[in-house]
């Protein structure tokens, strides 16, 4: 018995037991992610870091930003790597390769000594993360149900922010420490997490959907039955596969290379460019609503805005975590029963508010002759952990799943890997920018948020469809469909149910698969009877 059951692929598992264990290496690999992300904020307050790195005094601030935002850079090159390897390597190939970057990149970090090598162990630590970033959110959309395909991706946005919760705490942890373990052992511990990707990511199963796209359909169409835990003849299985080879078949014959696609030119039905600027519209939206301030820069902000002392500052920003952390595990559950749109809008405007008050009360705070600066200036602070609610609960996890859905299969790994080197982009001015902007124009800085937030919101409304209790194959069909640019009148469109005519429509393809296979049983029938005769 123990025999025949170490011969089944993935030690056995099937169905939701099987989905769960790749769930956890992409939780993983997303934990990962905000860890290395949050790492930093305890680091360049560090006195032995500044002090070895020469990154003492406001004359640095500027190279100190570089070496801080340089990560983000590296990220671009990977996701731009993703987009060139991703496709042909397939889901876990990628993030093995990926993993081992990082390892690389870690252990280049924990060694630094010097500017020039701290400069290349972040490009290098930014393009295994560029690359992981790109392509977990993929591999778990398209090994998901539909019904539960959004909650999947959000938790794992939640542990990421597990990972970024885990660094604030190791950094206030080591601030009662001396030395250069104050910074190093907090870079060191992203190997742990490199080490749980390369134990359980190369014996989880390849997406499905990548396999069919190349051919593979034996195999792919196995895997489609172990993850719903169905026999590999039942016609909903068969039903499935030939939706996706459909959906493949039709965007092969209506694909359009990046020559292409840089002029205006795709297939018709497919509104490629569209879903591509959608899904990466997304991660500029996270990114320019100013979360990287507070995830980067939090300590600091506390220390220059609010004038706090370094270890009150970093035990807020621990705190804070913590409260973000609540908040996006709470949207897991959320996010089908909300769905994508309301979600993003709900979150959006929360963020505008706290802009708006941080604003006004940090301009109080440095107004010559009031009162009451102090208070107003710690009141500030309550307004980082709304922010940090409102963000969790929609815009950390949904610009994340968002590109993994509206693309085409064909288009998926472009799409996400263009929507990452958004992300990456995007994020590098932001950090950039936050502290010289803080250092240069004091409050007067936050006005920015307000204004990006306020701009964000009726985008949303005006542009994005509804992806909530759609299949994948729902939303080419939708596309095929050549639905309104400004759709927030289009039911189909905004829906929070799945539309009836593409639940119709598989109800039809599992009847077809049925007959199919009651036609093909009594021919197999006749077939031994005429042989015995």
């Amino acid at each position: 018995m123990a025999i025949s059951q170490a011969k089944q692929p993935y030690f056995g598992f099937k169905g939701n037991k099987l989905i769960f264990w790749i769930t956890l290496a992409c939780a993983t690999d997303m934990t990962l992610f905000g860890y290395d992300q949050g790492v930093f904020s305890g680091v360049v307050i560090s006195q032995d870091y500044l002090d070895v790195h020469e990154l003492r005094g406001p004359e640095n601030t500027n190279m100190l930003s570089i070496i801080t935002s340089i990560y983000t850079i590296g990220c671009f090159l990977g996701a731009v790597a993703a987009l060139l390897v991703g496709e042909r390597y397939g889901r876990t190939k990628t993030i093995l390769i990926g993993t081992a970057i990082m390892t690389v990149g870690a252990i280049l970090q924990t060694t630094s000594y010097s500017k020039p090598h701290m400069i290349v162990a972040r490009i290098v630590s930014g393009i295994g993360n560029g690359i992981n970033t790109a392509t977990a959110p993929v591999w778990q959309t398209e090994t998901s149900k539909v019904h539960s395909r959004g909650k999947l991706v959000l938790l794992e946005m939640g542990l990421n922010i597990f990972g970024l919760s885990l660094s604030n705490w190791v950094n206030y942890g080591m601030s009662y420490t001396q030395g250069s373990v104050v910074w190093r052992f907090p870079v060191a511990l992203q190997l742990v997490f490199c080490i749980i990707l390369f134990c359980t990511v190369p014996w989880l199963p390849e997406s499905p959907r990548w396999l069919l796209a190349h051919g593979r359909e034996t195999e792919a169409t196995s895997i489609l039955a172990d993850l719903d835990d169905l026999p590999v003849d039942d016609p909903h299985i068969a039903a499935k596969k030939n939706e996706i080879l459909f959906s493949i078949e039709y965007e092969r014959k209506n694909a359009s290379n990046w020559g292409d696609l840089l002029r205006g030119r795709t297939g018709a039905g497919t509104k490629t460019i569209r879903r591509l600027i959608l899904g990466s519209g997304t991660q500029a939206i996270q990114q320019f609503g100013g979360i990287n301030i507070m995830s980067y820069y939090l300590p600091t902000v506390l220390i220059e805005s609010v004038n706090l002392e370094e270890s009150m500052a970093r035990l807020i920003a621990a705190c804070a975590s913590v409260v973000y952390l609540a908040a996006a595990l709470a949207a897991a559950p959320l996010v089908e029963r909300l769905g994508r749109r309301m979600m993003m809008m709900v979150s959006t405007g929360i963020q505008l508010f706290c802009f708006l008050l941080i604003t006004i009360l940090l301009s109080l705070s440095e107004k010559p002759g009031y009162a009451h600066q102090v208070e107003v200036a710690e009141a500030s602070i309550v307004w980082f952990f709304v922010y940090y609610i409102g963000f969790g609960l929609g815009m950390l996890g949904i610009p994340w799943l968002y590109p993994t859905e509206i693309n085409s299969l064909p288009m998926r790994t472009k799409g996400a890997a263009l929507a990452t080197m958004t992300n990456w982009i995007t994020n590098f001015i932001v950090v950039e920018v936050t502290p010289i902007g803080i250092q240069n124009l004091s409050w007067r800085f936050y006005i920015i948020w307000v204004v990006t937030n306020a701009l964000f919101l009726p985008l949303i409304w005006l542009f994005y469809p509804e992806t909530a209790n759609r299949t994948l194959e729902d939303l080419d069909a939708y596309y095929r469909d050549d639905p309104p640019l400004l759709l927030f009148r289009d039911r189909d469109s905004t829906s929070l149910r799945r539309p009836a005519k593409f639940a119709d429509a598989q109800d039809r393809d599992v009847e077809e698969a049925t007959e199919n296979m009651r036609r093909r049983s009594i021919f197999v029938d006749e077939s031994k009877d005429q042989s015995s005769d």
